[in-house]
């Protein structure tokens, strides 16, 4: 049976997202009125989290195929995923920052993760030649 590739219109939309996510928290570190060890803090959360999630896209994606996936390996991705998500709320809440920006933040970070799923997803899909 021949798999459907994924729409060009999708897999824009998830360039859009991981695109708009990126950019959006980054330019807003860059114009922050915060402590360069804090952007940076933020900065790698944001790498943190993006590769945490693509790891876990593949791992899950794996397992539903039946391609072998260690438990462990499994397990540290859900971790570092659900990990990302508490670092940067743990680092939002005790921020100095208006609680606007820390919405911003929060909504970029998980749009970015979000794109990078359907990416990761969307590139996988599209890779399928049957």
């Amino acid at each position: 049976m021949k798999k459907q590739r994924v729409s060009n219109a999708f897999v824009a939309a998830s360039w859009v997202a991981l695109g708009a996510g990126m950019v959006g928290f980054i330019v807003g570190l860059a114009r922050a009125e915060m402590q360069l060890n804090e952007k940076g803090y933020y900065f790698t959360i944001l790498l943190y989290g993006l590769f945490a999630v693509v790891s876990l896209q593949k791992a899950v994606r794996d397992r539903l195929e039946n391609i072998p996936v260690t438990d462990i390996y499994y397990g540290i991705c859900w971790f570092a995923t659900l990990s990302s998500i508490v670092l940067l709320a743990i680092g939002l809440w005790n921020a100095t920052i208006l609680p606007s920006e820390k919405g911003f933040y929060a909504f970029a970070f998980l749009l970015a993760l979000f794109g990078a799923i359907s990416v990761q997803k969307n590139t996988r899909d599209n890779m399928i030649q049957e």
